[in-house]
């Protein structure tokens, strides 16, 4: 962050991250600020501009206030209408920006157009297995409540399956990342039926009266 600009570290700390408060338990303050400083880790090898990364990190998710389906091209749409971004990047350094939130989605296909993009895309996918288990019992919980049991465990154990297992969609970007080896060891949770199912269990033991309140 000590290379950042400080009138625009003050704007996003002002006008941008209090946005992610009122998003999903998955993509608030703490998400942001974490991508924030992964892009910013991950980017440094590669002599990019920082200002230009911390940017296309801190607005990745904006686009959540429109609902999750589309929230990465709205977030594209929130770059190109903020007039303040003017004051500290050219029209070219905006159309990357928003070009990187708009290709940070995991399952939206396709390869980032930039290296922004692709930095920006990894740090979003820091994967962590307890983490990732938590999330996807919870969402299921919040977004499909008609589930019993074995129905959740069911849409639990394939989403994990399209997405975190070998020919999944999701695809490490960035060789520097410490992702890879965060992968590994998930997919070998995933590829143990007992093992999965068990933590599957804790997890909507736990959760299911939590997240019904």
């Amino acid at each position: 962050m000590e290379n950042v600009d400080r009138e625009l570290a003050a704007y996003v700390e002002r006008e941008i991250i209090p946005r992610y408060r009122e998003f999903d338990a998955a993509h608030r303050e703490d998400h942001v600020r974490t991508v924030i400083r992964e892009s910013l880790h991950l980017a440094a090898p590669y002599g990019l501009d920082p200002n230009l990364i911390y940017a296309a990190a801190a607005w990745h998710d904006t686009g959540l206030v429109a609902g999750r389906e589309r929230h990465h091209l709205v977030s594209g749409e929130i770059v190109a209408a903020d007039g303040r971004l003017r004051e500290w990047f050219t029209q070219e350094q905006i159309r990357t920006i928003r070009e990187a939130v708009e290709d940070h989605r995991a399952s939206a296909g396709g390869e980032p157009r930039s290296l922004y993009g692709r930095i920006v895309a990894e740090a979003d996918r820091v994967i962590d297995p307890d983490v990732t288990l938590r999330r996807t019992v919870s969402y299921g919980l919040a977004h499909y409540p008609e589930l019993d049991r074995e129905g959740q465990y069911a849409r639990f154990r394939d989403h994990l399956q399209r997405k975190y297992a070998p020919g999944g969609y999701l695809k490490l970007l960035v060789p520097e990342s410490k992702n890879r080896e965060r992968l590994e060891r998930l997919q070998a949770l995933i590829a143990s039926p007992v093992r999965l199912r068990k933590a599957f269990d804790d997890l909507y033991d736990e959760l299911r009266n939590v997240i019904s309140l």
